[in-house]
């Protein structure tokens, strides 16, 4: 008598994510750095002394290689994952939108190397030789002249991409630029107007970076969420396979 034999293949191991609550941890920790660097720029306005208060430096929204610059590069670090994961599943399914989803990713990887050193900063100096004038109003922070330019660019070359995505993805990726520009274009031309009369150093500059930050926070915030609502509502469950041969990772729907 014959006894089939049936192979235990292991069961591959799986990890859940839930996309809300991932959300929900990530705005509750931007939400408590703004909070923080509300209450140091408050301290700092109430005792006079803008520079000498050692939270300040650790939670000024408005500082580089602190704790908030820390956690923005994180965001956008993984933002940029997720779209490399969009980006794989897309191409292996010969999407015709794959190379905007690539260039997204390499376009929030540079935003994270950007918000670690500040690179749009650089082109200050250099604007206001060009535009050789002494007072600039709004354009104080002349970085924003062409950074308005790349903005304008980057509009046209994702629109098609952009209203050919589902409604809901649509919506939050709509949403999220409008945060994001709200907060690094047009709260930084009022910003550079006010600097330019006033100084840095008063509770209006102070409140303008909290905005300005707050609402890049929130702009990552949504597009992290579209993005994770996307794959979990157009991919479903993802399998990731190490490849021994090339040491590659790959991502494909299961």
């Amino acid at each position: 008598m014959a006894i089939p034999m049936q192979s235990h293949v292991p069961a591959s191991p799986s990890i859940s994510l839930n996309p809300a609550l991932i959300t929900r941890l990530i705005g509750a920790m931007a939400l408590f750095l703004i909070l923080a660097s509300t209450a140091v720029h408050l301290a700092a306005h109430f005792s006079g002394d803008y520079r000498n208060i050692g939270l300040m430096r650790k939670f000024n929204v408005d500082e580089e290689w602190n704790i908030p610059s820390f956690f923005s590069v994180l965001m956008l670090l993984f933002a940029a994952l997720l779209l490399a994961v969009v980006t794989a599943l897309e191409r292996k399914r010969s999407s015709a939108h794959a190379l905007h989803w690539t260039v997204l990713t390499l376009g929030f990887l540079f935003m994270a190397a950007d918000e670690l050193v500040s690179l749009h900063e650089k082109l200050n100096l250099p604007m206001h030789r060009l535009l050789a004038k002494e007072e600039l109003g709004i354009f104080y922070f002349a970085w924003v002249i062409p950074g308005i330019a790349v903005v304008m660019g980057v509009g046209l070359f994702f629109l098609r991409f952009l209203l050919q995505l589902p409604g809901r993805t649509k919506r939050s990726f709509i949403t999220a630029g409008l945060l994001y520009i709200g907060g690094v274009i047009c709260i930084e031309l009022i910003a550079g107007r006010h600097a330019e009369s006033y100084g840095f150093n008063n509770l209006t500059y102070s409140i303008l970076t909290l905005v300005e930050e707050s609402l890049e926070m929130a702009g990552v915030v949504v597009f992290i969420d579209a993005l994770l609502l996307y794959l979990s509502e157009h991919h479903g469950e993802i399998q990731f396979r190490l490849s021994n041969t090339s040491g590659a990772i790959e991502a494909e729907p299961r």
